[in-house]
């Protein structure tokens, strides 16, 4: 016998969990009760999936799709520029669709790609921890957790350093796309970005087709030129303009989580500095432990039962990430942050199956290089005022973090 899930709290003894309240946490003990309890709960907005095996199997299920349509429709978008840049990305497409602008997307973004930026990336972190030993106390998102991510990204694409500044406020904002239900300024500074980002990427496409370099966009655009027009100018503008979004925000806020982490656990700091041959391990494990990429969202593209429920088509569901890599289910000692820990499991934040994250290589180089540095060359870092964070839902992590390093 199956039950039905819809998006009020049920009348059946199934957790729920208000995750609009500002205050909520899923790091609170209310939330790992609800998940002792069941693999899921209900919310104010769709389905929470609480357990690593469901989240790891759901975002493999072919029943459910982005739908990227009704969730800017959910948030009272159903036109302007954020839906034409939204509701086509890649992410948004499933089948045929998915894998022609996958295929473009590979042919350009390599293996080799990434491991050519590792020098760089050596370098950048080298000059930008030096510049935190020298002060006394830092603001690490604006000093090390954007700038990283923000040089490595334009690098990547081929943007001069000139247009850092103006690039790093579009790549911030257009992250706020998942955030569109926190209301404010959000949909405003959204739009800015696409259209910002959108015209930018207009201005590469041509510059690279005139005057190729060693860089992503240069591929990308040689790429599509040899694709005898299987993907459209507007489909390759859509690409440049998603992987900004995707290369800086989840790594901007997984650089800053790792050192919240580290902060709260200051012998594993260093431990990291004394042994850096610990850094993928690391690596996995702040990932795991304080994900930036906290949630992950689907909608019922069918109706279907799963593990006797009934999930209606249009059922908005949510991969709770943060508290499933924590499931004391799927890892020993889950309650543990520990770097010395081999996790069998791989972190849910990339997603998995079609639709895993072509830049997870590249996010891992870049948090892989930065943490050995930084924990070999300063003491374990300390909170020294309030912590403004981005969350519960969508990209998770500090917007602000004032620290002093030991």
């Amino acid at each position: 016998m199956s039950t039905s899930v819809g998006q009020e709290p049920s009348s059946q003894n199934v957790p729920f969990l208000d995750v609009l309240d500002p205050a909520f946490d899923f790091g609170a003990p209310e939330a790992f009760a609800a998940q002792a309890e069941s693999w899921y709960a209900t919310s104010p907005i769709g389905l929470l999936v609480l357990r690593y095996e469901q989240a790891n199997d759901l975002l493999r299920d072919r029943r459910l799709d982005h739908n990227g349509k009704r969730y800017l429709e959910t948030n009272g978008i159903f036109d302007g520029p954020i839906y034409e840049w939204f509701v086509p990305m890649i992410v948004n497409h499933d089948g045929e669709d998915h894998r022609r602008l996958r295929r473009l997307m590979s042919k350009a973004f390599t293996a080799r790609t990434v491991e050519n930026l590792r020098p760089f990336i050596r370098a950048q972190v080298e000059q930008l921890t030096e510049d935190l030993a020298s002060a006394e106390a830092c603001e690490f998102v604006e000093d090390f957790g954007s700038r990283l991510p923000l040089a490595v990204m334009c690098r990547l694409l081929g943007v001069p350093p000139e247009d850092y500044d103006v690039f790093g406020t579009w790549t911030r904002d257009i992250g706020l796309v998942f955030s569109l239900a926190a209301g404010g300024d959000v949909v405003t500074r959204v739009e800015a970005a696409v259209r910002g980002l959108n015209d930018y990427a207009d201005f590469l496409i041509e510059e690279k087709s005139a005057r190729p370099t060693d860089d992503l966009s240069s591929a990308l655009v040689a790429a599509y030129q040899a694709d005898d027009g299987r993907v459209s100018k507007d489909e390759l503008r859509n690409l440049l303009v998603t992987l900004v979004f995707g290369a800086q925000d989840n790594t901007r806020y997984q650089l800053a989580n790792a050192i919240v982490a580290f902060s709260e656990h200051p012998d594993q700091w260093t431990l990291l500095g004394q042994r850096p041959e610990l850094a993928a391990q690391a690596v996995e494990e702040v990932m795991r432990w304080l994900p930036s990429a906290g949630s992950i969202y689907r909608f019922a593209a069918e109706d279907f039962d799963y593990e006797g429920l009934h999930i209606a088509r249009g059922t908005f569901l949510i991969m709770c990430v943060s508290i499933a890599q924590r499931d004391p289910r799927a890892h020993k000692n889950a309650d543990r942050f520990d770097i010395t820990a081999v996790r069998e499991k791989p972190p849910l934040q990339f997603g998995a199956g079609p639709h895993h994250c072509l830049g997870s290589a590249l996010a891992r180089v870049e948090i892989g290089e930065a943490l050995p540095i930084l924990a070999e060359r300063l003491g374990p870092p300390s909170v020294v005022g309030p912590i403004t964070w981005q969350g519960p839902l969508g990209i998770q992590g500090p917007d602000a973090l004032p620290l002093r390093f030991g």
